[in-house]
């Protein structure tokens, strides 16, 4: 008998705790979002830094909402560390680069190196419009 009140008492909690965690009685999303990568080596020169800065900026500056709300992530990676060394087979990364990753539940489903912030990089703004126009249009899949 102590054990089924226990059980009843455990199937409680967790229901609440599946409501609070489920919006209210709305249905559960699934885990999709969008992450936006920058990978670096251990040396990095002016322009590397400069690159990361720019991607970091543009990603804040234009997508607050999705970053606060988890739809969007960025992340800086040295692909030097060991436990990091698979992302340059994953993405075939040959030089520090800006990934765009689309994952939908909790898979990624395609990817995008940004080869041309190198070309962008001497001009804030044209480099700015690059990347927000490239996550928009993987946000848009979500």
């Amino acid at each position: 008998m102590r054990k089924i009140r226990l059980l009843s008492v455990a199937i409680f909690f967790l229901t609440i705790i599946l409501y609070i965690n489920d919006s209210f009685g709305q249905p559960i999303k699934e885990n999709n979002f969008v992450i936006a990568y920058y990978f670096h080596g251990n040396f990095r020169c002016f322009s590397c830094y400069q690159i990361e800065r720019y991607s970091k900026e543009a990603v804040e500056q234009y997508f607050k909402n999705e970053l606060n709300s988890g739809k969007l992530i960025f992340k800086a990676i040295n692909v030097e560390k060991k436990e990091n060394e698979h992302f340059i087979k994953d993405y075939q990364l040959y030089t520090k680069s800006l990934i765009i990753s689309l994952v939908k539940n909790n898979k990624e489903v395609k990817f995008s190196n940004l080869t041309r912030v190198w070309e962008f990089f001497g001009n804030k703004q044209r480099f700015f419009e690059y990347v927000r126009d490239e996550i928009t249009k993987y946000l848009k899949e979500l």
